[in-house]
């Protein structure tokens, strides 16, 4: 998913192709699936990303630009994706290959959704403005999911390299200090 504008980043640069450690976001989590058991990535772009789309080396689905919720549904209806699907946010610097297989392997049935405690992100000084209670635990959703047929399962882990996503500048100071 690397259609976002990265207003909060504060930068004229699409956020996918925001600098974290000299190599562009999305550059990064291509290579983490490149690393993984994943057969096919596909970058899934919006009007809001055009130099995104130029850049990257996947095939790409176009969406309407209208949201991360909308965009993940006109990817999901692409003819050439198939559910279960592993979706990983371009603002996850952090990605490797070894945990995005543990996600993979997590998953048995239905979808999935890999979740990080809220005081998680707080320990690590990473924005956390979209968090939620989940079985009495405020947790954050990481921006990796498994999206399956139905059914609605939770993966909680406090690995930094799902729990840092780079939304702001002092996000991405904090994704430098771990890479």
């Amino acid at each position: 998913m690397c259609g976002g504008r990265g207003t909060r980043l504060d930068t004229d640069v699409e956020k996918p192709l925001f600098h974290v450690g000299n190599v562009p976001m999305v550059d990064r989590v291509l290579g983490a699936l490149a690393e993984s058991g994943i057969d096919t990535a596909y970058a899934v772009t919006s009007p809001a990303a055009p130099e995104t789309r130029a850049h990257v080396d996947a095939p790409c689905i176009d969406t309407p630009g209208e949201g991360y919720v909308a965009d993940l549904d006109a990817a999901l209806a692409d003819e050439r994706v198939s559910r279960p699907v592993l979706t990983v946010a371009a603002d996850l610097p952090l990605l490797d290959g070894e945990i995005l297989d543990r996600v993979v392997d997590a998953h048995d049935t239905g979808s999935l959704s890999v979740l990080v405690p809220a005081v998680r992100k707080r320990e690590l000084g990473v924005s956390d403005d979209t968090t939620f209670e989940r079985d009495g635990c405020d947790v954050a959703p990481t921006g990796v999911n498994v999206v399956g047929e139905s059914g609605d399962h939770a993966w909680l882990t406090d690995d930094v390299r799902v729990a840092v996503n780079v939304n702001t500048l002092a996000d991405a100071r904090i994704a430098e200090q771990y890479l």
